[in-house]
């Protein structure tokens, strides 16, 4: 099954955010676009060209942004603010909790340049605690989409979603390999259904899930891969249904092992189905300055780790 996945392109996530606002805001005119002297980076400037008097630029000054994004809902409104994902969470988590998540502000955070894949930016910028910290919050919904195609859908979807959002997305370029009309908010997607162990994955670390599956299976290994972008709300039936089955799982993300998807897998075995799990991510570290894949390499995210792993967990059946 996971052979039958097809590569329709490659393109940057980030990408898939600038055409997914641009088209939700040719739907819904209430949408504005925030941004902290990142317009270029986070591909807005396809929206700025078409609705000029919908964009704010508030300059290097995130935690005002947040501020002005929670004022602009009371009117109707639907903010998306556009930063790095570092400047998006820790750099304003004050602000998102008692302007936009205890208020119950519709505002979306769209986060880009997450995880080590930022590259030559460096440790001071390539959060790897920020899905930790924004499920935390009550209320928050959590998004990591795979790709651009789920990205741009997540991107349009999150519009008609009436909560406070995060959405993370990334830089580099990537492959295309859902499709968009298989994004649903909070609802796993099953991308291979087999018996032997899964791995459930979120962001860039889906398709290296995929290509690890491929490598397992012709191990003699089957492998269901189920791609978790929505973090919170979790579709725990989901999980439960998969892991009931298999008996054991890795989780692959961009992201420190702690508080991060492998967490909220764990939390849910744990109290469903308790099973042997081994987690593919950085491991209680910050990141430094590199190449994309070099880093992904260094840091343990590659294929050959969720192929590792996932063998590992079978052994402890």
């Amino acid at each position: 099954m996971l052979n039958q996945i097809e590569v329709t392109g490659n393109k940057d996530t980030r990408s898939g955010f600038g055409d997914g606002i641009l088209e939700a805001a040719r739907k819904n005119p209430n949408i504005v676009a925030l941004t902290a002297d990142l317009a270029g980076s986070l591909k807005l400037n396809g929206f700025i060209k078409e609705f000029p008097e919908r964009f704010i630029q508030c300059g290097i000054a995130e935690a005002n942004m947040m501020g002005i994004a929670a004022g602009l809902t009371i009117g109707g409104k639907i903010p998306y603010t556009t930063t790095f994902a570092n400047f998006s969470t820790g750099r304003v988590y004050d602000q998102i909790r008692q302007s936009i998540a205890y208020s119950g502000k519709n505002v979306k955070i769209c986060a880009s340049h997450a995880g080590l894949t930022l590259g030559e930016d460096g440790a001071t910028h390539q959060i790897l605690e920020d899905i930790g910290m924004m499920k935390m919050l009550p209320g928050m919904t959590v998004i990591v989409p795979a790709d651009y195609n789920q990205t741009k859908a997540a991107t349009m979807a999150i519009a008609d979603f009436q909560s406070p959002v995060y959405l993370r997305f990334g830089r580099p370029v990537w492959p295309i390999f859902t499709k968009e009309d298989d994004f649903v908010i909070g609802k796993a997607q099953q991308l291979s259904e087999e018996k032997d162990v899964t791995i459930f994955a979120c962001g860039h670390l889906v398709w290296k899930a995929v290509e690890a599956g491929r490598i397992l299976e012709e191990k003699g290994i089957s492998v269901e891969l189920i791609n978790i972008h929505t973090i919170k709300p979790l579709d725990v039936d989901a999980i439960v249904k998969s892991i009931t089955k298999t008996k054991c799982a890795v989780t692959a993300e961009e992201h420190n092992i702690i508080g991060g998807l492998g967490d909220s897998i764990a939390q849910t075995a744990a109290r469903h189905c308790p099973i042997p799990i081994e987690y593919v991510g950085t491991n209680d570290t910050f990141g430094e300055s590199g190449k994309p894949l070099e880093l992904l390499k260094k840091y343990g995210l590659e294929t050959d780790n969720i192929v590792a792993a996932a063998q590992k967990v079978i052994a402890r059946k």
